[in-house]
Parts: structure tokens; C-alpha cells; sequence
């Protein structure tokens, strides 16, 4: 109880530091962003100190600093899968926990299709989640026929190793962030954590992280937190509801950070319509219609959402090195998909899965 009180104590300290107002409240350090978010994910602050800890520091907003010490923590606390044999690069799509409620979802499929060119793609997420309760990945997963939960992390090692698909089910994998879920609910918005999130590579081999968000502020905000922590690889996408979905009726947004760029950071702005493809954005009105919509893809249909996902699947396929153009790389995806390769991964993903 002591320890406890003490460990209250000094977490007051954070939290009187950001919460004191707009003229008077500080920033923490990198250190104390660690020590705050370590404290709060193993509930030593009180629920009282948690909740107003993450609804102040919403109104402050989190700076660079801080976003890099609560990735530390994470880094200490939460999961981490190993390099793959060969060490190749893995792209880690990061998108809003709390899911999508009004565009229809296309990761799945672009993650398949990269996985079927060879480009080992890993995701992250939990189930429906407040603020938004939108549609999350592991639903999506699930109406594909595939079930990422009750698998221990060799077991998805193993499944990203041979299929090039991989998923960290926060409540399985990373308890102790799954147990703050509650605290968004009862404060009603997102935290600063929905950024950490983004922000996350559960990949201690070579990441090249793609994050999805939705104000300009908050891409500065993470570019900040990545040259802190000397992160070489990523990608911002100004995607559908913050995701890495890239919009069809608007242009396409996206910001690219690597040592291989001359400059390092360089800004790409896309238009679907330049390649044919532009048109409004498929709405999202159930699941069932939105999984038939994905097996319809899948088997090389024509329907609403091939367009989205060619756009999609094409631009990842020629960003991450799989196509020396954009155009070809919509007419692989196009191909993939057209002649069962795409259905093939899926199955061999079902398999493994299956078998272990």
C-alpha cells in the first residue's frame, strides 16, 4: 500500500506538470513520458490520476518528446516479433484502433497482395473500441476466414515468416495496453495513446512503418518523435477516417522518410483520377455487404471496390520496390487478383493458421 501511495505521488507530479492550465502546464521529458505511461499501463496511478492524465494531456496535445518516451515504454513493456531469416524489411501498416465507420476498409487485400509479391506486411490492433466502435482489422481478418486471436507470438512469427502476413492482437499479446481501453470510453475522446498507436512497430527487425493520420499537426508531431528515435523508414498517409487507405475523390496525401531519398523526407501528392481511377469513396454499410464486396475482389469480380483496391494495392506495390511505376504497379495488383494468386495467399494463410 505504501508503494502504491508513493507511486501515486509521483505520478501527481506529471500530471500537475501537463494539467495546469494552457498558460502554465509543461511539457514532460522524454524520460517522464516513459515513467508516466509505464505507471499508467501497470495501473500504479490511481484510475482518478489516469483518467485526467490522458484527458489533459488530449487538451495540451503531446509533443514529439513525449510520443517518443511512450513509444519507449512500449518498446519495455509490450510485444515485439523478431527479424524474419534474411532480415528483409517489413512493412507495418498502423491504422486508428478504434476502426473505420463510414469508408469500406481495402487493407486486408493490400496486405495480401503484398504478401503475395513477397513483401512481408505486419498489422496491429484490438477489437471494437471506443470513441469511434468503428470496424477494426481483426473483424475484417475474421470475415476472410481468418482468426489471429488465441495464437501465441511464435505462432505469428511462424505465420509472417511463411505467408508474409502477420497481426499483434493487443488484448492477447499486449494486456497491460488493452487494459487502459476502458479510459477512453469514460473520457469520451482519444487519447494521446490513438497517436502512440499509430506510431507503434511491434518488429524489432528492419520496420518500415506506414501510419495513417488525419491533421497535418499530428504528422508533424510524429516526424518529430521518429528523428528522436532515429527512425530511418516510414510513411505518413493523410488517409480515409486516419487510416492508410488512400482516398479516390480527393488527392492523396503522403509523406515518405528514407535514407535512400535525396532529401531524406520527400512529399508525394497523388490523384486517383490521373490513372483512372478516381470516383467517390465506397461507403461502409454492413459487414456482410463489405466481405462479399472483399470475396468479390478476391475471385477477380468486377464490383465497386476493385477500384479502391487497385489504387491501393498498385501504390504500395510500386512505394515499397515491388514495381518500378505506379501504373504497373495497379496492373500487377490487377493481374494478381484477375488470375487467383491473391485467393491463393488467402488460403495458404487459412492453412497455416489452421494447422497450428
Amino acid at each position: 500500500m505504501a508503494k502504491q501511495t508513493a507511486m501515486s505521488e509521483t505520478f501527481r507530479e506529471f500530471l500537475r506538470k501537463i494539467g495546469s492550465g494552457r498558460h502554465t502546464s509543461k511539457d514532460l521529458s522524454r524520460t517522464e513520458a516513459k515513467a508516466a505511461l509505464a505507471m499508467m499501463l501497470h495501473q500504479q496511478a490511481t484510475p482518478a490520476q489516469i483518467g485526467a492524465f490522458l484527458i489533459s494531456h488530449r487538451i495540451k496535445r503531446p509533443t514529439g518528446e513525449e510520443l517518443a518516451g511512450f513509444l519507449d515504454a512500449y518498446d519495455d513493456l509490450g510485444p515485439s516479433l523478431p527479424p524474419l531469416p534474411n532480415n528483409p524489411p517489413v512493412v507495418v501498416f498502423s491504422v486508428p484502433y478504434d476502426g473505420r465507420s463510414r469508408t469500406a476498409p481495402t487493407l486486408p487485400l493490400t496486405a495480401l497482395v503484398l504478401a503475395t509479391v513477397g513483401c512481408p506486411n505486419l498489422m496491429h490492433g484490438g477489437d471494437r473500441m471506443p470513441t469511434k466502435y468503428g470496424v477494426p482489422m481483426i473483424d475484417l481478418w475474421q470475415g476472410l476466414g481468418v482468426d489471429w486471436t488465441q495464437r501465441s507470438l511464435l505462432s505469428i512469427h511462424q505465420v509472417l515468416g511463411k505467408t508474409g502476413l502477420g497481426f499483434i492482437y493487443v488484448p492477447e499479446h499486449f494486456p497491460l495496453a488493452q487494459g487502459l481501453v476502458e479510459y477512453r470510453d469514460q473520457i469520451g475522446k482519444r487519447p494521446p495513446l490513438a497517436t502512440t498507436e499509430l506510431m507503434w512497430h511491434p518488429y524489432t527487425g528492419k520496420p518500415h512503418l506506414i501510419a495513417g493520420f488525419v491533421h497535418p499537426p499530428t504528422e508533424t508531431t510524429m516526424r518529430e518523435a521518429f528523428t528522436l528515435r532515429g527512425t530511418q523508414q516510414f510513411t505518413t498517409v493523410k488517409g480515409l477516417e486516419g487510416s492508410c487507405d488512400l482516398p479516390r475523390d480527393r488527392k492523396a496525401i503522403i509523406g515518405t522518410h528514407s535514407p535512400e531519398n535525396d532529401p531524406p523526407w520527400q512529399r508525394l501528392i497523388l490523384s486517383a483520377k490521373d490513372y483512372d481511377l478516381g470516383g467517390p469513396e465506397v461507403p461502409y454499410d454492413s459487414m456482410d455487404q463489405l466481405i462479399a464486396q472483399m470475396q468479390a475482389v478476391l475471385q477477380g469480380q468486377t464490383c465497386e471496390l476493385m477500384p479502391a483496391v487497385l489504387w491501393n494495392a498498385g501504390f504500395y506495390l510500386w512505394h515499397v520496390g515491388k514495381c518500378a511505376s505506379l501504373n504497373t504497379g495497379i496492373q500487377t495488383a490487377e493481374t494478381l487478383l484477375l488470375n487467383g494468386s491473391v485467393g491463393q495467399t488467402l488460403r495458404q494463410v487459412q492453412e497455416i493458421l489452421s494447422a497450428l
